[in-house]
Parts: structure tokens; C-alpha cells; sequence
């Protein structure tokens, strides 16, 4: 009895603290995510006020986290979408998984962690943070700019490639050797193949037999499905993650906008509480020694996201302002890296804190990164002398081409990236932009707190 009035009075002062930290964030416009690792960091071994009698629920809690983010962000996509971002955006794909993936495998091998932590590490400094850039896009009122779906395709790419990149980082952690981990990988192919072949093929379907009018039925159906699939998922050491950004996937039209608008608020909770649970795994002690580092990383990891955003508007099409704007949204990590490394934990529990301070710089870089790094290019590029100065436009090309861009800060960019482009897919080889949605606002959609996940779904045809 005492056990349990310890237990729930900690949840209860854990979850207020965090309504309270998310409603401060939000007012004064930051990610809330920084403030629940923080939290964590509070309430954890060797923090202020250790918490011991909620350890347990909150470390099953953690988990569900986990399985709802990745089932929300299936959700936000359909398998037709998921193809055709793949089509059009793999060469922007593997130039993001070389810039950013690459530096974190390094650091990991010249820290002397080995080939497992150097896989991990480089997950965390690969994905960037849907969530942080939606908000972000919102806040600057760039929805309607040109690099917007550019942004997205680059988005959908990582979030495809986690699909695979997981069950490999499983697999490699439960000690499967080259061989284990083969076939870890061909399950992993085969299952996210046939996962989009049934979605594309009899989606309609499967949503049909998923369906319920009544929102309490089908809250029950959708999310005892995805518990079930994801345990599934996790004794085939495919990722539980993995196995709910499959059913996700696989859900559309009405159904997936309807368990998306009912269980967003379960998903903010328990992914805040995931938050929680990594800061309260890491001791903050060990933070310090591992700052210059992170550091390091993040300020490296934030230039190659402006260079892989560079790249990926190239292609499209995009002018200079608006490539450097695609590249300074991206900058941001959050909650997928923390996903990564909470996984690489047990394994290599350094990573623990050098992820936890690396996100928190980034999380708190990346808005700033969004907003200046197109006005600081243009400065610079203004000082540079002129055999380096990007060409100047003719003379005949307008008004609209000739005049100055503005920053995008207070409104979308009217000159260069709402208005047609006599350029756009000009680019050999960059091919049709993807179709996200003909809602943007929606596709960006939803958060923690202020920050992740989408706020509704869009519909998925």
C-alpha cells in the first residue's frame, strides 16, 4: 500500500511538472524538449530529488512513448507518398545519411566506443526533428514557401530509412553477429515491402476491417493493434518502433485522421514522459566531461544539415535564399535521436549523456539556425569579392527576379519561393517534387506540448 501512495504521488508531481514545463514553453515559443530532459536529469540518480517508486511504471510508459511516436508519424504518411517521396528524393537521401550519419560514427570510433556505438551515434546525429520544424516552420510563417515541400521530402526520407536503420541497431545490440544481423535486415526489407504493397494494393481494406464510428472502439482496435504488432516486431528484432510506423502506415483515409485526432494527446503524453525516463537514466555527473564533444558535433552536424538542405533545393530547383532557409530549418534533433540512444543505452551507457547534451544544444540551435542562416549568408556573401559573389541575375529577368529576397522571417518569401520559378526543375535529375498533401499546415501538424507530431493528420488517400 505504501509502494503504491509513493508511486502515485511521484507520477502525479512528474506529470503536473511536465504540463507545467510544456505550458512555459509554449508561451514563450521553445521546445519543450530540452525541459523534460532536463526534468529527468532532476529527478534521476544523483539528481536533486531522485525518484525511485515510479521507476518501473515510468520505464513501461517510456516504451509505449516510443511505440506511439513512430505510430503517429505513420500515420501522417500514406505508403503512395512514402514511394513517391523515395522516387523523387533518394539522391538528397543519401547525401543527408553521408553528411550526418558519417560524423557521429566517427566520433564515436576516435572516442573509443567501438562499431556498435559508432552505429548508434551516427542515428543520432542523422535524423533531424520533425517536430522542432514544424513548429519552427509555423512560427516563421514559411508553410507556403517553395523550400517547404523540399523540407519535407528530406523528412519523409529519414523517417523511411528508420524503418531499416533500426532493425539493423537492434539487432547489432542483442549481439547478432554478421549473419544474425543479415537476416535481421532481410526481415526488416521484406516486412516494410510487403507492409507497402498490402497499403498500396488493399489499404481501402484494411482500413475498412480497422474502422469504427464509435471513437472509444476504435481507439481500443488501432491501439491494441499496434501494441500487438510492435511486441511482435520486437521478439523478430525488428524494432517494436518499427512494427507501429508499419501499422501506420498501413492505415488510411478517414480511419488514419481519425486515430490520429484521438490518440495525439495519449502520444503527447507518453512521449513527454519518454523525455523523463532518458534524463532519469543518465546521471548528471557525466554530462560535463562529454560537453566539448558534443559540442563539436553539433556545431559540425549543424553545418552539414545546411549543406544537405543546400543540396536538396538545388535539385528542386530552388533559388539561393530559399536553399539556405531549407538548410537552417533542418538543423534540429530531438526526439528520434533520443529514441536511438535510448536504445544504445544498455549497451554503451556513455552515450547517454553525450546524446542528451548534444540534443539539447541542437534543440535550442536549430529554431535560431532556421531564422539567421539565410540573412547571415546573404551578408556574407554581400562582403565576398566578386569572382566568388554568386552570378547576378539578367536584366531582363523582371522585377520579381531582380529585387532583393526578403527573409521569409515575418511571411513566405513572394519573390522567390511562393511565386513560380522559371527555373524550378530545370536541374537534371531533379525530377517532380513529392506530393505531401495539399495541405501543408496539416501535414506539419502537431507536437509535445508546442512541439511534436502532428496536430491533425492529414487524410491519406
Amino acid at each position: 500500500m505504501h509502494n503504491t501512495t509513493s508511486m502515485l504521488v511521484e507520477l502525479g508531481a512528474i506529470i503536473l511538472a511536465l504540463g507545467l514545463l510544456g505550458r512555459f514553453a509554449g508561451r514563450v515559443g521553445f521546445s519543450p524538449i530540452p525541459l523534460y530532459l532536463l526534468a529527468g536529469l532532476a529527478f534521476g540518480q544523483g539528481g536533486i530529488l531522485p525518484l525511485d517508486a515510479s521507476e518501473d511504471f515510468v520505464a513501461t510508459g517510456a516504451e509505449i512513448g516510443v511505440v506511439l511516436l513512430l505510430l503517429l508519424l505513420g500515420l501522417e504518411y500514406s505508403a503512395s507518398e512514402l514511394v513517391t517521396s523515395l522516387r523523387t528524393q533518394y539522391p538528397s537521401g543519401a547525401v543527408d545519411f553521408v553528411l550526418n550519419a558519417v560524423p557521429g560514427a566517427v566520433a564515436a570510433l576516435l572516442l573509443g566506443w567501438g562499431p556498435v556505438a559508432a552505429v548508434a551515434l551516427a542515428g543520432v546525429t542523422w535524423i533531424s526533428s520533425s517536430g522542432v520544424i514544424a513548429k519552427v516552420m509555423r512560427d516563421l510563417r514559411r508553410l507556403g514557401n517553395r523550400e517547404t515541400p523540399v523540407i519535407l521530402g528530406v523528412l519523409v526520407i529519414e523517417d523511411l530509412a528508420m524503418a531499416l536503420y533500426l532493425p539493423i541497431l537492434t539487432a547489432l545490440l542483442a549481439g547478432a553477429g554478421l549473419a544474425g544481423g543479415t537476416v535481421t535486415l532481410l526481415i526488416s526489407l521484406g516486412t516494410v515491402g510487403a507492409v507497402l504493397y498490402l497499403a498500396l494494393r488493399h489499404g481501402r481494406l484494411i482500413s475498412r476491417a480497422v474502422s469504427s464510428d464509435n471513437p472509444e472502439m476504435l481507439l481500443l482496435v488501432v491501439l491494441g493493434l499496434t501494441l500487438l504488432v510492435a511486441g511482435v516486431a520486437e521478439r523478430l528484432q525488428v524494432s517494436a518502433a518499427v512494427g507501429a510506423f508499419l501499422v501506420g502506415i498501413a492505415l488510411s483515409g478517414d480511419v488514419a485522421e481519425g486515430a490520429s485526432n484521438i490518440l495525439t494527446p495519449l502520444r503527447d503524453l507518453f512521449a513527454a514522459v519518454f523525455f523523463v525516463f532518458f534524463g532519469l537514466s543518465t546521471v548528471p555527473a557525466d554530462i560535463p566531461p562529454v560537453l566539448v564533444p558534443a559540442l563539436i558535433l553539433a556545431l559540425v552536424t549543424a553545418m552539414t544539415k545546411v549543406g544537405t538542405g543546400w543540396f536538396a533545393a538545388r535539385r528542386a530547383g530552388i533559388k539561393t535564399p530559399g536553399r539556405w532557409r531549407a538548410g537552417g530549418t533542418l538543423v534540429a534533433r530531438g526526439e528520434f535521436s533520443i529514441v536511438i540512444a535510448g536504445l544504445a543505452v544498455a549497451k554503451e551507457p556513455r552515450i547517454g549523456p553525450l546524446a542528451t547534451a548534444y540534443v539539447l544544444i541542437l534543440v535550442v540551435l536549430g529554431p535560431l539556425s532556421a531564422r539567421f542562416t539565410e540573412p547571415l549568408a546573404r551578408r556574407v556573401t554581400a562582403h565576398l569579392p566578386r569572382r566568388f559573389a554568386p552570378a547576378a541575375q539578367p536584366a531582363s529577368a523582371g522585377p520579381s527576379e531582380a529585387a532583393p529576397a526578403p527573409t521569409g522571417d515575418a511571411a513566405p518569401d513572394a519573390t522567390h519561393d511562393a511565386a513560380p520559378d522559371a527555373t524550378s526543375g530545370s536541374e537534371a535529375g531533379a525530377g517532380p517534387e513529392p506530393d505531401l498533401g495539399s495541405d501543408l499546415e496539416a501535414e506539419l501538424g502537431p507536437e509535445i506540448g508546442p512541439e511534436i507530431g502532428p496536430e491533425a493528420a492529414p487524410a491519406k488517400s
